[in-house]
C-alpha cells in the first residue's frame, strides 16, 4: 500500500484582519440547523462563550450581521442565520470545493511528474 500525502493549505489574506475560516463556518452551520448557538456549541463540542465570542466576532467583521439572535419570553427565544450569514456559509463552501479541486488537480500532476522512490519488496 503506497502511503498517502496530505497538504494542509491555509490562507490569510490580511493577519491583522478578524478571520473567516472552517470553525466559524461550521458553528454558522450548526445555528442554521439547530437555531440555538448554545445547541450548536454542544453540538461542535465548544463552550457556549467560546460560541458567542465568535458569533459576535464573524457579526463585526461582516457590513451586516451573519447571526441574529431573539431573547426568550412568551415565544421563546432562538438563533437564526440572516441572509448575509446564509450567503457566507455558501460562498465559503464554494471557495472551498474550488479550492480543494484545484489543489488536488495540482498534487495529482506533481506526484504523478515527480519520481518516485521504488520499495523493494524482500
Amino acid at each position: 500500500m503506497k502511503p498517502g500525502v496530505r497538504f494542509h493549505i491555509r490562507e490569510r489574506v490580511d493577519v491583522s484582519e478578524p478571520a473567516i475560516g472552517p470553525g466559524k463556518i461550521a458553528l454558522l452551520e450548526a445555528i442554521g440547523s439547530t437555531g440555538s448557538i448554545t445547541a450548536a456549541a454542544k453540538m461542535l463540542g465548544m463552550s457556549y462563550r467560546r460560541a458567542w465570542l465568535l458569533v459576535d466576532e464573524t457579526n463585526r467583521c461582516l457590513m451586516a450581521d451573519a447571526v441574529t439572535t431573539a431573547a426568550g419570553g412568551k415565544r421563546g427565544g432562538g438563533t437564526s442565520l440572516t441572509h448575509a450569514g446564509a450567503e457566507l456559509v455558501k460562498r465559503y463552501r464554494a471557495v472551498e470545493r474550488e479550492t480543494s479541486s484545484a489543489v488536488t488537480r495540482r498534487l495529482r500532476s506533481l506526484l504523478r511528474d515527480v519520481p518516485q522512490r521504488h520499495r523493494v519488496e524482500k
